[in-house]
């Protein structure tokens, strides 16, 4: 083999200090930098840190294709409505073509967060047609009327009361009495079902629908066998029952009409809703404000886009010409009403607001709802795994232990193998070490790296990595003892052999850790990603600071000496006899010579 050129050794052999100067400014650096930033530790996973992990399967709704688009919209809708409520460290990620798994760190509300990602949130603005107290709910009336009784009736929102307008209102308390009998219910249901093609027409159809039984009679022909189904379904709902509240909008278009159910002060009310007017994704901003002007207290704003604007502008104004509840508009959420407010007039302009007795969770949660609501499928909820936080230190101890023990043997084996060059390889594992850990703790807020077991495991099979470079340099210089080169040239002609075969060792782990990366999911994921990181330090260290030390180590006389406890004696390594090159004798003919050297 040829020897390296005599300008690149000498360098290289003359200024190691820069190398070692460079990888030594680059952790102050990165270590300032973590500091700097408040996160001095890796940020844990939910299998170290504790807390809860849902598995979310994809169901085909309404026709909607289960795909990679939406499965991606239905991640970024999920991930921002999880975050909607503080949580900043959740994670949202795919798994596979159908699930979808969120992790909610410890410190969260688990329930809440689970009730929000849970609820795959089909967000619609429903004209009210009918609404009353569920019939388990009903108090017995003093008199049964046909004409119906007078009751108070709060909105269906998680407040008493609720107004959508252009200025705060309050909503009125006249609405369908529970205690109406069988034959008023089913004639005011009737007409609503009528009047829901034309909305401006409730006054009239309300006044016929207290007329004489003649004109019900004539009027209950007219009705179709889908609004008499509807009907029959309405007067039987009782929404005080949980399997009925979720059967209630089973299989229902957006351009039908529907039963569905809301809760007010823990009283369960039933309603009778007409098509979609407008959908969620005509949302384009809500929030919860307090009103300190008008001591209103909490509200939720909405602005609209162009479209929902005008679809919003146009069910606004044939709602306010009714009397209530029919100038009402349910907000249905998975075909539950989590509010109804009332309108006053006409909404233009792209905006409104929603107010009423909020709190300011209430208004929150509404808020969040509206903004992030309308997913393009379905989610069926597979699985719930909740880690302790106690478990979660146990399984972090368990790693943190087993990583030590390994370094340890990787330690006593190249102490009792490599003798005096195991500090070399001991100094190069703590500078990685080092790196890893502050580039952990690093990434964590930066690209939401979580360090979980799996990622644990790839960090402990990059200490072997890491430790495997080392071997192969030390074990070219020795080959060149062996053949009879002193310590400084031969850890120069060692170096481009070794080198090489790191390189390409290093390439083959790196490109099966970016290939287990983009092909799995999940915690996988995080002993991929680890696997290559830890393998691209092992380059930077090896070339920055093993092979530098390395050069300086040569200069020192317990190793240049070849002391038996350098690890380089050449007695104890077999070193042939010292080179020596066959000069060509003075005024011979030119021609090649063979020297002792292969």
């Amino acid at each position: 083999m040829a020897a390296p050129k005599k300008g690149r050794s000498a360098s290289a052999q003359s200024k190691p200090g820069r190398s070692l100067a460079l990888i030594l400014i680059a952790i102050v650096g990165l270590t300032g930098g973590m500091f700097a930033s408040g996160h001095t530790t890796p940020r844990l996973g939910i299998d170290l840190a504790g807390g809860t992990s849902i598995t979310l399967e994809a169901k085909a709704d309404q026709g909607s294709a289960i795909n990679k688009a939406n499965m991606d919209t239905a991640v970024e809708i999920m991930n921002r409505r999880v975050n909607g409520l503080g949580v900043s460290e959740a994670e949202v990620q795919t798994q596979g073509d159908r699930n979808i798994i969120v992790n909610i760190p410890k410190g969260t509300d688990s329930e809440k967060a689970r009730a929000q990602v849970g609820t795959t949130a089909k967000l619609y603005f429903r004209p009210v047609l009918a609404q009353e107290a569920s019939a388990s709910a009903a108090t017995p009336s003093p008199s049964a009327s046909t004409s119906g009784s007078s009751t108070a009736s709060p909105s269906a929102s998680t407040s008493p009361s609720a107004s959508a307008s252009a200025t705060t209102g309050e909503k009125a308390t006249s609405s369908t009495s529970p205690s109406a009998t069988a034959t008023s219910q089913g004639r005011a249901v009737t007409d609503a079902l009528k009047a829901d093609s034309t909305p401006s027409a409730s006054a009239s159809t309300k006044a016929s629908a207290s007329a004489s039984p003649s004109a019900s009679a004539s009027s209950s022909v007219a009705v179709t066998a889908e609004d008499a189904a509807l009907q029959a379904k309405y007067a039987a709902l009782d929404c005080s029952k949980e399997s009925v509240r979720i059967a209630a909008g089973e299989g229902i278009k957006p351009g039908d009409a529907t039963v569905a159910c809301g809760e007010i002060d823990k009283v369960w009310y039933k309603y009778l809703l007409g098509p979609a007017a407008v959908d969620g994704t005509d949302v384009k901003k809500a929030q919860a404000v307090y009103d300190t002007q008008t001591a209103a207290g909490w509200q939720v704003t909405m602005d609209f886009t162009s479209k929902g604007s005008k679809k919003f502008a146009d069910i606004t104004g044939q709602l306010a010409q009714n009397t209530q509840p029919q100038n009402e508009f349910g907000i249905v959420l998975d075909g539950n009403v989590v509010s109804s407010p009332f309108v006053n007039s006409a909404i233009t302009g792209g905006q409104a607001q929603i107010s009423g007795s909020f709190t300011q969770e209430e208004a929150q949660s509404l808020a969040n709802m509206l903004s992030y609501g309308a997913l393009p499928l379905s989610f069926q909820e597979q699985s719930v795994t909740t880690v302790t936080a106690a478990l979660g230190g146990d399984q972090l101890h368990a790693g943190l232990l087993a990583g030590a023990i390994g370094l340890a043997l990787v330690i006593i084996y190249l102490v009792a193998y490599y003798r005096g060059l195991s500090l070399i390889a001991i100094a190069s594992l703590l500078v990685s070490a080092a790196l890893t850990y502050v580039l952990m703790a690093l990434l964590g807020p930066a690209i939401g790296f979580a360090l979980n077991l799996p990622a644990v495991c790839g960090a402990i099979v990059a200490i072997g990595i890491t430790a495997d470079s080392f071997i192969v340099y030390f074990e070219r210089v020795r080959d060149e003892i062996r053949e009879g080169r002193t310590l400084r040239p031969a850890v120069e002609r060692a170096w481009p052999r070794a080198r090489r075969t790191i390189l390409v060792s290093d390439f083959v782990s790196f490109l099966a850790a970016a290939v287990l990366f983009i092909v799995t999911v999940g915690k996988v994921q995080g002993f991929a990603f680890t696997l290559g990181l830890t393998t691209v330090l092992d380059v930077v260290v090896v070339f920055f600071f093993t092979k530098p030390l390395m050069t300086l180590i040569a200069r020192r006389k317990f190793f240049a000496s070849g002391h038996k406890w350098s690890g380089l004696d050449p007695k104890s390594l077999g070193a042939q006899p010292p080179i020596r090159r066959t000069r060509r004798p003075a005024g011979s003919a030119a021609g090649p010579v063979e020297t002792k050297e292969a």
